[in-house]
């Protein structure tokens, strides 16, 4: 296991590593080195062969700025009040809490983000407010440097790959999606786009070792939080909140280490902080990944609330055996109106056609029903897919039971969770059916009407009728199966956004 670092002196600041934490967008493990099919990633692999790879990691939140906000801190997301996404009245942290680029500043560091992308859900929020530069190289000679980077490439839409295309025989897709060419093919898109990331990290990674930075740079490689499919982004399934994550320290790391411990992204923020010999403010959720702590976590915890103005809020808690899901908004469906989904999944359009037709299996159809059981529970033993809901099965009831005490002591003592309010809710706002053939274009047209930044999108399912979503899957298709040096422009589903007066 990696060594424990103690706290840098004054004198010896020099002497502390740079520290590079490299983030890719909306992509779960479905990488070579975790042992997905189809994929090649060389250089990632190379990465984890070269330091840990944390076979369960997960991040606090299944969408980018929410997530992005714990990470930028180090604490959950609900509780620094930057849990709903797309925030339109962002706050100033609360507690005292600042953001990690700030107190790595304050200690000597140089601070760098080396890409476009905050997405922070709290004040200050932009790039010049949270960095000091945009690469290592404007720090001062002999000064640590902690440097971001995003790679957005694997964010909706993707490139297909000319120097090495994936077949569609050769993925393996999970049992929760239908097995066609349509859904196999998109898939291998997805892969193949993140082939295209990995040769970016590689780039990266050869940077530091042709500046001679590489033995004395803690790097971290992480994704954002889970994959942009259906079931994935937006959910508290592993799809949404499991990642890639790995670390890598040469002379202080001893290679070739595969850790299967429970650990989050925010426990990053505090190995950060530990390295830079830093203390912060007020203890961080997270937990050093240097000092064994994780070894001896039980659970790791999720939540999901708002998604643009598409509103739910769900928690999730799980330990190495069990996932339970609590539902705070039933009688919502899952595949509920959101524009971003219906303009960005092909898949999506898919499977409500073969749903709407019959022609999903039980475990499919399950995610578009209209409404969600308030407990989900699975037995991740036999059902690593979370496909079979065991909450109502009496020989779990022990295992419910402890983990919704569990689950509700983290709302309340860690997150103070503010829960739904009836305003959120937006019970008896809209019309009781939707008038048109789209809840699309009934929003689209309505914008001047209902203050959507406040309750939401309607919750109106199906969100199309089936001849709309035939028509959506067929403008689908020619960009599904483009060749692998097409031009071809992503189709528009949905309505530009309409801003409320």
């Amino acid at each position: 296991m990696p060594l424990s670092i103690a706290h840098a002196t004054e004198s010896a600041k020099d002497t502390r590593p740079n520290i590079l934490w490299i983030t890719i967008e909306d992509w779960s493990p479905d990488l070579s080195c975790y042992g997905t099919k189809g994929i090649h990633t060389p250089h990632v692999d190379r990465l984890a062969e070269e330091g840990i790879r944390y076979e369960t990691a997960f991040t606090t939140s299944p969408v980018c700025s929410t997530s992005r906000s714990a990470m930028m801190t180090g604490f959950h997301q609900n509780f620094i009040g930057a849990n709903q996404h797309r925030e339109h009245n962002k706050q100033p942290l609360p507690h005292g809490i600042e953001p990690i680029p700030h107190l790595l500043r304050d200690a000597g560091y140089f601070t760098a983000l080396m890409s476009w992308k905050t997405d922070c859900n709290f004040l200050p929020t932009k790039k010049d407010e949270l960095f000091e530069g945009k690469d290592w190289s404007e720090r001062r000679p002999g000064q640590p440097f902690f440097a971001r980077v995003t790679f957005g490439g694997t964010h909706r839409s993707w490139k297909r790959d000319p120097q090495r295309p994936i077949g569609i025989d050769d993925v393996e897709l999970p049992p929760y999606y239908p097995d066609t060419p349509f859904v196999r093919r998109d898939w291998a898109n997805g892969l193949e786009q993140m082939q295209l990331v990995d040769r970016e990290v590689g780039a990266l990674l050869q940077r530091l070792e042709d500046e001679g930075l590489a033995e004395n740079t803690l790097v971290f490689f992480i994704g954002d939080h889970g994959r942009c499919h259906i079931r994935g982004k937006q959910f508290l399934y592993d799809g949404g909140i499991r990642i890639p994550m790995i670390m890598r320290w040469p002379t202080r790391i001893e290679p070739g280490q595969v850790d299967d411990s429970l650990v989050m992204s925010i426990d990053i923020c505090a190995t950060v902080l530990e390295v830079a010999g830093v203390t912060p403010p007020v203890p961080l959720h997270g937990v050093s990944l240097l000092g064994g702590e994780t070894a001896k976590r039980e659970y790791v915890f999720a939540a999901r609330d708002k998604m643009d103005e598409t509103h739910d809020a769900m928690r999730a808690i799980r330990s190495k055996d069990f996932k339970l899901i609590l539902n705070l908004m039933p009688e919502r469906p899952w595949c509920q109106y959101n524009r971003y989904k219906e303009g960005a999944y092909p898949v999506l359009a898919e499977m409500n056609v073969l749903s709407m037709t019959g022609k999903l299996t039980p475990e499919q159809a399950n995610f578009f029903n209209a409404s969600k059981p308030p407990v989900e529970l699975f037995d991740l033993r036999s059902d690593p897919y979370e496909v079979n809901n065991v909450a109502d099965e009496p020989e779990y009831l022990q295992v419910k039971t402890a983990l919704l005490a569990e689950l509700q002591e983290w709302r309340d003592e860690v997150i103070e969770d503010e829960g739904v309010t009836e305003t959120f809710r937006a019970a008896n706002v809209f019309p009781p059916d939707m008038p048109t053939s789209t809840v699309d274009e009934w929003v689209a047209a309505h914008g001047d009407e209902y203050d959507f930044n406040v309750v939401g999108w309607p919750a109106w399912y199906p969100t199309r009728t089936l001849d709309e979503w035939r028509a959506a899957r067929e403008k689908w298709e020619p960009w599904v199966f483009r060749s692998v040096d097409s031009d071809m422009k992503r189709p528009v589903l949905v309505a530009g956004k309409k801003r409320r007066k």
